[in-house]
């Protein structure tokens, strides 16, 4: 059984070159400026450009949400926003969540950063909040993502064909899922 206390608890993880705290309205510039960023948009597919305003509104209620887990990406040393992550769509029946990530600028990406906030936000599903599995959606051209995802454990579940229609060109989207199981033996 899942424990939904740890949802609430919105925690602070630290690893050896990221650290983890939960998104709050202090975040709302860094995650504005995010959304900014032309590659980031295309990796992600977020064809919309919220406003500043609802930015803030949306970092300032993340600790008010009981069901899901928000949390910004810094880097250490340095304490720069390299982006966020977030579980969410948690099913507590099936005892499985989703999971995102997004650097804020393509300049964080290749450095493992996104790797060890994945790997710590994976710890803290299976070992506190105690989920059977978590899954992603990822775009099929997004290689780099894809290949941390599968050093993380993902596999490969499915495909949604023409998930994505970016600049006149249609692109699938990659279901990863990753059971407690897969992600036990990988902690060896």
């Amino acid at each position: 059984m899942i424990d939904l206390r740890a949802l609430r608890e919105k925690p602070t993880l630290v690893g050896e070159r990221v650290r983890l705290v939960p998104l709050s309205a202090e975040h709302a510039d860094d995650f504005y400026e995010s959304t900014r960023d032309e590659e980031i948009r295309r990796l992600t597919g977020a064809h919309r450009r919220p406003g500043y305003d609802e930015i803030r509104q949306w970092c300032a209620t993340r600790a008010e949400q009981i069901d899901r887990l928000d949390l910004a990406i810094f880097e250490e040393p340095g304490g720069r926003f390299v982006g966020e992550l977030a579980l969410d769509e948690v099913d507590p029946d099936n005892e499985s969540a989703a999971y995102r990530i997004a650097l804020s600028a393509i300049e964080f990406t290749g450095q493992g950063l996104g790797k060890e906030a994945t790997r710590l936000i994976l710890d803290y599903a299976f070992n506190r909040v105690r989920l059977h599995r978590v899954w992603l959606n990822v775009y099929a051209f997004n290689m780099r993502a894809i290949a941390v995802y599968r050093a993380c454990g993902f596999t490969v579940e499915g495909r949604l064909r023409d998930a994505l229609l970016w600049d006149g060109r249609r692109h699938d989207a990659l279901v990863m899922g990753l059971l407690e199981s897969d992600f036990r033996r990988s902690e060896v």
